[in-house]
């Protein structure tokens, strides 16, 4: 049965869907093949949690790094300056049984200082280095 005639003055009541479909599905298969790959390229971060038995412990044997906002660095509260710093962080690895560092610095500090550290930790033979953000008014 073939639509009826319209005069040129009728507005179209009538909307071919098709095209639409068509682009709808094109989308839908461009979209499950690329959200595979979106998946795949993200990074894995290990976790661990310490068992309550050995987290004490390892705390104690980590080597602290603070930076303070004016640039002084201590390492597990001993407050050494550009010459004694590498020194007294090696001294303080060869008793880390883990050989992780904990870097703490202020989000005022240079970035420049905390790569320094950062660099001087990984040369002085730490395995494991971890980076916070100081407390509010700590």
């Amino acid at each position: 049965m073939a639509a009826p005639a319209q005069k040129d003055d009728e507005p179209i009541t009538q909307i071919n869907v098709t095209p639409l479909v068509d682009v709808c599905l094109v989308l839908v298969i461009i979209f499950m093949a690329v959200a595979p790959m979106a998946v795949s390229l993200g990074i894995k971060v290990l976790e661990s949690r310490p068992s309550t038995s050995e987290g004490k412990a390892s705390i104690d044997e980590n080597v602290n790094i603070k930076i303070a906002v004016d640039g002084a660095i201590t390492v597990n509260g001993i407050m050494t300056d550009g010459l004694t710093f590498r020194g007294t962080l090696l001294s303080a690895l060869s008793k880390s049984k883990d050989k992780m560092v904990i870097i703490t610095a202020d989000a005022k500090n240079k970035v420049g200082l905390v790569v320094e550290v950062l660099d001087a930790s990984k040369q002085a033979g730490a395995v494991k280095l971890a980076v916070m953000k100081a407390e509010m008014g700590g």
